[in-house]
C-alpha cells in the first residue's frame, strides 16, 4: 500500500494518473467545446458570456473525486464500501447527463416545430435563433457531462475490475425561408445524425449471449473477443446488459478496448433460451 504524507500528495498522485490515461485527454478536448460566444441555459433569461470549464481541470477533478474514495478506504475496515460509493458517484454523472439530454431534446423539438412553421415576423426570427442557441448550449453541456461520466466509469472499472452499469437508461431562398430557418434545419439535421451515430454505432454487430451468470473465466472470453476484433476492427458488441457473468466480462473488455456496445434484443432472446 502506498503511503501519502498529506492529502496534497494523494491528490497529486491522482492527477498524474489522470494525465496518463490513454485517450481521456482527447475525449475532454473534443467535448468541452464552445459552439458560440454566448451561452443560453433556459428560454427565459438572456444569453450570457460564460465559458466552458477548463477540460484539464475537469478531467483531474473527476479523477480525484472517484479515485480518492478507493485510495482513502483501501486496506481499512471500510474498503468494501468504496465500490458502492464510487458507483453512486458515477451514476450521478450518468443521470445528470441524461437530464441535460432531456432538456436538449425538448429544445430540439421546439426548434424543429418552429423551423417547419415559418413566420416572417421579427419576433419569430429572434425566438428561432434563441431556441437554437439554447439547444446548442445544452448539447455542449451534455457532451461535456458524458465525457466526465465516461472518465468516471473508466476509473471505476480500473479500481473494481468491473464495468460500470447504470441503474437506468447506452445540430435565403426566394420562397420566403429565412437564413435563420435554414440554419436551424441544418443544425437539427447535424444533431440527429450525431445522436444516431451515438446510439446506433456503425459496424458489424457481434452478439455475446452466454447466459451464464456464474461464469468466471474472463481470460477465455477476452481471448475470443480479441481474436474477433483482430478480424473485425470496427465491430460493435451486443450484450444483454447483465452485470454478472459472460455479459459483464464482455462489457469490461469492450470498455478496455474502446469498442462500442449495444443492448441487443437478439442477445436477450438467446440468453432466455439457453440460460
Amino acid at each position: 500500500m502506498t503511503v501519502f504524507n498529506s492529502f496534497a500528495d494523494l491528490a497529486q498522485a491522482r492527477i498524474n494518473l489522470a494525465d496518463a490515461r490513454e485517450g481521456i485527454t482527447e475525449s475532454y478536448d473534443g467535448a468541452f467545446l464552445e459552439h458560440s460566444d454566448l451561452a443560453k441555459l433556459n428560454i427565459i433569461e438572456a444569453p450570457i458570456a460564460a465559458e466552458m470549464p477548463d477540460p484539464d481541470m475537469a478531467r483531474r477533478a473527476v479523477e480525484m473525486a472517484i479515485g480518492t474514495i478507493f485510495d482513502v478506504l483501501k486496506d481499512t475496515r471500510m474498503e468494501e464500501f468504496a465500490q458502492q460509493l464510487a458507483w453512486g458517484m458515477v451514476n450521478s454523472f450518468h443521470m445528470t447527463a441524461r437530464l441535460a439530454e432531456g432538456r436538449e431534446d425538448d429544445a430540439a423539438k421546439k426548434l424543429g416545430e418552429m423551423a417547419r412553421h415559418f413566420d416572417p415576423s421579427e419576433i419569430y426570427a429572434v425566438e428561432l435563433e434563441e431556441t437554437q442557441q439554447l439547444c446548442q448550449t445544452l448539447q455542449g453541456c451534455r457532451e461535456a457531462l458524458e465525457a466526465m461520466r465516461d472518465h468516471a466509469a473508466d476509473v471505476y472499472r480500473v479500481e473494481t475490475g468491473r464495468p460500470f452499469t447504470a441503474a437506468r437508461g447506452s445540430q435565403v431562398s426566394k420562397n420566403g425561408v429565412t437564413a435563420s430557418q435554414v440554419q436551424a434545419r441544418d443544425f437539427l439535421a447535424a444533431r440527429a445524425k450525431d445522436r444516431r451515430a451515438q446510439f446506433q454505432p456503425d459496424g458489424p454487430l457481434v452478439i455475446v449471449s452466454g447466459g451464464q451468470k456464474d461464469w468466471h473465466d474472463f481470460a477465455m472470453i477476452w481471448a475470443i473477443l480479441d481474436d474477433i476484433k483482430s478480424r473485425i476492427p470496427n465491430m460493435v458488441l451486443g450484450t444483454t446488459g447483465m452485470r454478472k457473468g459472460v455479459d459483464a466480462m464482455a462489457g469490461a473488455w469492450a470498455q478496455q478496448n474502446g469498442v462500442n456496445t449495444r443492448i441487443s434484443d437478439q442477445a436477450q432472446t438467446r440468453s432466455r433460451t439457453f440460460g
